[in-house]
């Protein structure tokens, strides 16, 4: 299989749906909710999805794809090759702010991630990875992660983590925003993902992500150094939500045995 070739595939088509988004906005938005009122959905979501999904079929037929919106086929085994695609991560700041979202791309072969991908529409920046040879930000190489201590780190984790909730134990969190230098929160996961493996943040934590809000970063995670596991510290389902965390990987088992701590 020629990785490169699809690499140079990849990159054409998100910089092509890149510009039809960005297109996209000199006319209606028809913005929907999906399983509850903060779970938007807009027209072009499902239009780049359609876009991103008839491309890939058309390079190779018997390419499998996973996709946010359920444009595509059903995928139950990584079994192939597999491509988890988000159209639009972030898509409430994609509504409200028209900035601050992503597209997210990851490509797997019998389950091994080989390729991926995030990015930045409005920028027009791309970090992306090829499994064994590197990680890149546009075309400036990624390097491996420093070891940096919790009072140096900067986290992504949004306020939810520090109210009372069912899940973690929110004191220790409190804890943890006292300790660090300091927290942000960006809404888009992939975003998150891409500021952690360019060093931009040292962490970042979320209750509740889908496979394809991650498809593309935990590729980009292994050739950077940062370590991406659900809360329990096990590998990601990628056909189930679960929870997520992505570090460096000199603060990783620390956040999660001292600071992000679920319920038994």
């Amino acid at each position: 299989m020629d990785l490169q070739l699809i690499d140079q595939f990849a990159k054409n088509i998100i910089f092509e749906a890149g510009r039809r988004i960005r297109t996209a906005f000199t006319y209606d938005l028809v913005v929907e909710t999906k399983s509850n009122a903060n779970d938007l959905v807009t027209n072009i979501d499902r239009e780049t999805e359609l876009f991103l999904i008839e491309k890939i079929k058309s390079f190779d037929s018997t390419h499998k794809i996973i996709g946010e919106e359920g444009m595509g086929e059903k995928v139950d085994s990584l079994e192939g090759v597999v491509w988890i695609i988000d159209p639009i991560d972030g898509t409430m700041n994609f509504v409200k702010q028209h900035r601050h979202f992503m597209i997210s791309i990851g490509i797997f072969v019998d389950g091994i991630g080989k390729l991926g991908y995030i990015f930045d529409v409005m920028r027009e920046d791309l970090f992306y990875a090829i499994e064994g040879v590197g990680a890149w930000y546009n075309d400036s190489p990624l390097r491996k992660l420093q070891p940096v201590k919790i009072e140096e780190a900067v986290i992504g984790i949004n306020a939810s983590w520090v109210a009372p909730n069912r899940h973690i134990h929110h004191e220790k969190v409190i804890e943890l925003v006292r300790k660090v230098r300091g927290t942000r929160s960006y809404g888009s996961a992939a975003m998150e993902i891409a500021f952690v493996v360019s060093g931009k943040l040292d962490a970042y934590v979320s209750m509740r992500l889908s496979p394809w809000d991650i498809g593309g970063g935990t590729i980009i995670a292994k050739e950077v150094g940062a370590i991406a596991t659900n809360l329990r510290g096990e590998g990601f389902d990628f056909f189930h939500q679960d929870t997520f965390i992505i570090a460096n990987p000199s603060i990783h088992q620390e956040l999660l045995e001292k600071y992000i701590v679920q319920y038994d």
